[in-house]
């Protein structure tokens, strides 16, 4: 596949999402491998230009950033230059620094099988294709859901209704189709319409829910969403 190039009015969220992808591959490598991710990321968010795709940074700078010697610098670049993330655009010659760019459809390759363990939505975007997955829930984009029901008198009725108060939108996408499943102790579990529902409110909105919950209830401590 040919990688998305980080430009346009999308280019700051493709950037983080190319880092997600480096470091979801990286935490699933032993550790030689992690730690060699984790410098080229650092490098990358320290002195990568992403409009010229342009890596100009001396070894003893590089060495300061890693906390290495020259030596170890030399060798991890080397490392990354045979993975082919990296690319030499102009040899240093006569005391200037060689020139560096990444290839970005090498990386978006090798990272591929890790963008599922981010979540189904990263997946999607990362290969950038024009059709969403079969699973995604269809929203009501038309029209604002009403208020929830608050006579059930359960905390989740009332998480509900102060969610609706504060976002009608995000409320009428996510929330709405949320039921309540069962309590136990602190933890509440809800239940979504389909996996892609549940993981998406998981990984976006999980926090917002928890504090509307422990506003509800203080003894509310986790949710749960199953499918």
């Amino acid at each position: 596949m040919q990688a998305q190039k980080p430009a346009g009015r999308n280019a700051s969220a493709l950037k983080y999402d190319i880092l997600t992808a480096l470091g979801a591959f990286a935490l699933a490598q032993p550790k030689a491998l992690q730690r060699l991710v984790l410098r080229i990321m650092t490098l990358v968010t320290a002195r990568y230009n992403w409009t010229r795709n342009e890596l100009a940074v001396g070894q003893r700078e590089i060495a300061r950033l890693w906390s290495v010697d020259e030596r170890t610098v030399k060798r991890e670049m080397a490392k990354l230059r045979a993975m082919g993330w990296l690319v030499v655009k102009k040899q240093g010659v006569r005391g200037r620094v060689s020139e560096y760019g990444l290839d970005l459809d090498r990386i978006y390759e090798d990272t591929r099988d890790s963008w599922a363990s981010v979540g189904p939505d990263f997946e999607h975007r990362m290969r950038g294709t024009d059709a969403p997955p079969s699973n995604v829930v269809p929203l009501r984009t038309n029209e604002i859901a009403p208020a929830p029901d608050l006579s059930k008198g359960d905390e989740w009725s009332l998480v509900k209704a102060v969610l609706h108060q504060e976002d009608p939108a995000i409320y009428t996408a996510w929330i709405d189709a949320l039921t309540r499943s069962d309590r136990a102790g602190g933890r509440l579990t809800l239940a979504a319409p389909s996996r892609f529902h549940a993981t998406y409110v998981l990984s976006h909105l999980k926090p917002r829910l928890l504090a509307a919950c422990r506003d509800v209830d203080e003894q509310i401590s986790d949710i749960v969403i199953l499918s």
